[in-house]
């Protein structure tokens, strides 16, 4: 199973945690100081909230959660195949979370981020751990 991901910036994190639990009939899974996600079943949406007082109301990614490793991997190989450019296939530590990921820009400058949450960390800003492209150079 896949989900789409929304991570949009909000201007007060606990007004927007109040308005997407009502809206979505769902609670945080999540939360965090200027942090918080949601996996909502119905409809299949991560949607995730970064407490920006200066932009809030803007997107500040979209994505794709996906169940397995290979399904970024195949991703990555579909979307390169096509012509188009990612980061490919990095190992992270981010939005409290250990991942596997690849990035995209897309037209307008959206970014999409497809990966797969493989933990739980204390992590928020965006650290490789390792990456494909790196990881056999000696």
């Amino acid at each position: 199973m896949s989900r789409l991901q929304l991570a949009i910036d909000v201007a007060n994190l606990d007004e927007a945690i109040k308005f997407y639990s009502k809206m979505f009939s769902s609670e945080p899974s999540k939360v965090r100081p200027g942090y918080a996600n949601f996996t909502i079943e119905e409809p299949p949406l991560k949607l995730v909230l970064f407490e920006d007082i200066e932009n809030g109301g803007s997107i500040n990614h979209l994505g794709v959660e996906v169940d397995d490793v290979k399904m970024v991997h195949e991703a990555d190989a579909r979307m390169t195949d096509e012509g188009l450019t990612t980061t490919g296939i990095d190992e992270t530590m981010c939005c409290y979370a250990d991942k596997t990921e690849t990035w995209i820009d897309g037209p307008d400058d959206i970014r999409w981020e497809w990966y797969v949450k493989k933990g739980d960390n204390e992590q928020l800003e965006n650290v490789v751990v390792s990456s494909e492209a790196n990881c056999c150079e000696n």
